[in-house]
């Protein structure tokens, strides 16, 4: 191993940086960025990275090392093919350690990056989130054959570990949704509460004024409720309205 490889302890705590990063609530650009960058150190003759995600039915770039390595992957999107379009779309991961052997499987795009950039090889690997291929980390040398099968190995295992962050965001993501649907809902409650106590009325024609309100104010159902809440406490306290006799 030579001084510029990295060592599986020099690996180790790349993952464990990456790993606080995403639990400590990192920005999601900053994680994907993390993770290209992380790539120039842990595999061997990668120089840029990218990651490009699939959102509907276009790709976008997530995270970039380098201008160099966005315009790769603004090439891939021009003439739709690449290592990223076909890792996203076939089984494995794609290589091709010379661009310029004449052989690869992507002629249009590396026809583009070889006069339009300094890249000389390629890799793509798809990235799953709950089972589903939603994008590619691509990784790019400048020499032809720089990227090795011992690079492709480095990493798959670097993919995998991008696999794993895309699932725990997805899942920050969602707790937070969770958390603020819960809180909407409590508003609501409280609102419908409030109304019924202080107006005489059931639960279903509370909640009717309320969604009538948001409707006629547009404004979402639980900003209401917060302002009903709100108002009733400025008037009456925590209390609530007074009971009627």
């Amino acid at each position: 191993m030579t001084d510029d490889q990295p060592s599986d302890e020099g690996t180790r705590d790349v993952f464990v940086r990456l790993s606080g990063l995403i639990y400590a609530g990192a920005d999601e650009s900053d994680v994907y960025q993390s993770i290209v960058d992380a790539a120039c150190r842990l595999v061997d003759g990668c120089e840029r990275a990218s990651i490009m995600l699939k959102q509907r039915e276009r790709f976008v770039t997530a995270a970039s090392t380098d201008d160099i390595a966005r315009r790769a992957d603004e090439i891939e999107r021009e003439v739709r093919e690449g290592p990223c379009y076909d890792a996203v779309l076939d089984e494995a991961y794609q290589h091709d350690a010379d661009l310029t052997a004449g052989t690869s499987p992507w002629p249009r795009f590396t026809e583009r990056v070889i006069t339009e950039t300094p890249v000389r090889s390629a890799i793509g690997y798809r990235l799953f989130l709950d089972g589903d291929k939603v994008g590619a980390l691509n990784l790019f040398a400048d020499q032809p054959g720089a990227l090795t099968e011992r690079s492709a190995d480095q990493g798959a295992v670097l993919a995998s570990f991008a696999s794993v962050a895309l699932m725990a965001l997805r899942a920050r993501e969602e707790a937070a949704t969770l958390r603020l649907g819960l809180q909407s809902n409590r508003e609501i409650g409280k609102a419908v509460g409030l109304l019924m106590a202080a107006h005489h009325m059931g639960a279903e024609q509370a909640f009717e004024v309320l969604r009538r309100t948001s409707q006629e104010l547009n404004m979402k159902l639980a900003h209401v409720a917060e302002q009903v809440v709100r108002g009733q406490e400025q008037q009456y306290g925590h209390q609530g309205p007074p009971e009627r006799s």
